[in-house]
């Protein structure tokens, strides 16, 4: 992880930093398990609370890696379509002396399929079930900012929410999912 590219969106009158960073994320997503799986990490350095009260991700996404693995990632062709909204840098060397977090996926099971999967299992009784796991039970995504992407396996719209965990002195390496996080391995943050 000595090396990143940051990818910036650009304002664009006609769509919403939102949705350009959604696309965006949704190709690299593809072109990552396409040619660098596992090997390349994501950041959002601009992760934070909006005037709106909301917390966004930001207009930059950065990818950490090896000069290597950027380098493929990059030379792939996954940002075709993309390069009119977005700026580009080289690939960069990380500066000394930064910090390093996890950047990983969380996910708030339903209520619904908490009750689903204690029936299938035996535990519960469909009426134990309704009763032992009201609907209040679930937790809150609300404060945690998502980017919106289309599953590949079925068409429909998926939200992936991020969480940026606390700064470190010291990197974890490890690999990263097909979306660039992981719940254990670090990236850079500066």
């Amino acid at each position: 992880m000595d090396y990143y590219v940051e990818i910036t969106v650009l304002p664009d009158p006609e769509f919403e930093e939102q949705v350009l960073l959604n696309a965006l994320f949704s190709k690299f997503h593809r072109g990552m398990s396409q040619t660098v799986a596992g090997a390349v990490g994501v950041s959002f350095p601009a992760v934070g609370k909006r005037s709106d009260g909301q917390i966004r991700l930001g207009r930059c996404m950065r990818l950490h890696g090896s000069a290597e693995s950027l380098d493929k990632l990059m030379s792939a062709g996954w940002m075709k379509g993309m390069r009119d909204y977005t700026q580009v840098s080289d690939i960069q060397t990380v500066p000394a002396n930064c910090q390093y977090r996890t950047v990983r996926r969380v996910q708030a099971k339903s209520a619904w399929n908490k009750r689903k999967r204690s029936i299938a299992k035996g535990w519960l009784t469909e009426e134990e079930a309704q009763a032992k796991i009201p609907d209040s039970q679930q937790k809150s995504m609300k404060h945690v900012p998502f980017l919106q992407i289309k599953s590949l396996s079925n068409g429909n719209p998926m939200r992936i929410y991020i969480e940026h965990g606390v700064l470190e002195d010291e990197p974890v390496t490890g690999t990263f999912n097909s979306y660039g996080l992981s719940a254990t391995a670090t990236i850079p943050w500066f």
